[in-house]
């Protein structure tokens, strides 16, 4: 075997393979052969066809087919004999059968970058922390409480407080609007969830009343033709809720499944906290990553950026498809790129640094997370933990994820790092 490297251009490489001839041609007269009893033709024989008759029909597919077997059984040391490895499969892009002293193929494709990385302690990142305070647990427990609570209808006339239920149309410059209307819609006023101005024009109204209520569209409202507008909405109160009032007490524990209200309590903050937690070591490993990234620039094989853009797609054609909006064929692979090309860059730089520092995802590390991520399982957490044990390539999304934790910190030990704290809603609002 004789091979050749040449590089095209930037990471692309062609490789040049030749082979002897007099291997290539005992493969195409063994093929040739086997035809004999395979084969019928007319004036002959089955069995009994004459080797030069089976060249002269099937000479050409013979060769053809030998030259393939021949490449796929080459093709592994080929390229241990180059000493290259490809980020992607090869395509065969040339063969010669037709060379008296050699078969000659050649194969095309993209290697790894060669990463230089630059000095980890000449990165700069911000890393956050938090708390879950009395303050929040409050705010948790009333919002429980609030969903929780249940309404009795009343006659008197509404306040702060209570739930109506109510008819609405808007309009704007005398016109109705899409998305303006509705009919035995539930509302709970003071909590701020409607436009300026409507649930204050829904104050001191009483149960069978229509009203006009002015109202005035955010600046920053997420349909672009109403954003900032004003608009006059015709109600109807049918129905005016006062809300019951609801201890905090064993009985209000029992209704999400716990036996008594402090124990209840005591799990919802541990189950912040784990939320808390779990969002900190998301987002301080995005700015780690990022970072990096900045710090790091360098091209990546086309054929790898594809593929991570390809899955990309599905995933999201997926999700779509789960939430009713079948998006099949109308995402093209290509606005994907951009996020594609990110990952792969990151991948590869997680890599080197895992690699140079001797980071592995130790089976106890490995076995921590699991549990971690079993939490939200409930009783079916044994179950998940197997499902995940019992397959190796399932397990491997763990170790990955594991061995990117430990490089995120390995990143923070090394860098520059600021400290900010934020607070827990600042956190838990933050979009991943």
């Amino acid at each position: 075997m004789k091979t050749s490297l040449t590089t095209i251009e930037g990471l692309k490489r062609s490789l040049k393979v030749e082979l002897p001839v007099d291997t290539f041609n005992q493969k195409t007269e063994k093929i040739i052969k086997s035809l004999a009893t395979k084969v019928r033709i007319d004036g002959f024989r089955k069995g009994k066809i004459p080797a030069n008759i089976l060249r002269q029909r099937f000479g050409a597919s013979a060769k053809s087919d030998a030259a393939t077997e021949m490449v796929s059984e080459t093709l592994e040391d080929a390229l241990k004999d180059a000493d290259v490895v490809p980020a992607a499969q090869p395509s065969l892009t040339n063969i010669d059968t037709e060379n008296s002293e050699s078969l000659i193929y050649t194969i095309e494709f993209e290697v790894y970058p060669e990463i230089k990385l630059n000095a980890l302690s000449n990165l700069k990142i911000d890393q956050v922390t938090s708390k879950v305070t009395e303050e929040d647990e409050e705010r948790a427990l009333q919002d429980l409480q609030d969903r929780s609570t249940e309404y009795k209808s009343v006659k008197r006339k509404s306040k702060e407080g209570d739930r109506l239920i109510i008819d609405f149309e808007g309009l704007m410059d005398g016109e109705s609007f899409e998305g303006g209307a509705a009919e035995g819609f539930e509302i709970i006023l003071g909590k701020g969830t409607m436009i300026d101005g409507f649930e204050k024009g829904l104050i001191d109204i009483t149960p069978g009343k229509n009203v006009e209520v002015n109202a005035t569209f955010p600046e920053d409202y997420h349909v672009e033709n109403l954003a900032g507008r004003e608009a006059v909405f015709k109600v109807k109160v049918n129905e005016v809720g006062s809300p019951i009032e609801l201890k905090r007490d064993d009985e209000f524990a029992k209704k999400f499944g716990e036996k008594d209200f402090e124990t209840m309590k005591s799990r919802m903050t541990s189950q912040m906290k784990m939320e808390l937690d779990s969002r900190l070591v998301q987002q301080n490993k995005d700015t780690a990553f990022t970072a990096l990234l900045e710090a790091n620039d360098f091209e990546v094989p086309e054929g790898s950026v594809s593929a991570e853009a390809l899955r990309l797609q599905q995933d999201m054609e997926s999700r779509m498809e789960q939430q009713g909006m079948p998006s099949k064929g109308k995402l093209p692979a290509e606005m994907f790129n951009e996020e594609a090309a990110r990952r792969v860059k990151l991948g590869l730089l997680i890599n080197k640094i895992a690699t140079d520092s001797e980071i592995t995802a130790e089976k106890d590390l490995v076995d921590a997370k699991l549990n971690e991520m079993s939490l939200q399982y409930g009783e079916s957490a044994q179950q998940m933990i197997d499902w995940y044990n019992t397959d190796p390539s399932r397990l491997a999304n763990i170790e990955s994820i594991v061995v990117e934790d430990l490089v995120a910190k390995h990143i923070a030990d090394e860098a520059k790092v600021t400290s900010t704290e934020k607070n827990f809603l600042e956190i838990m609002n933050t979009q991943n």
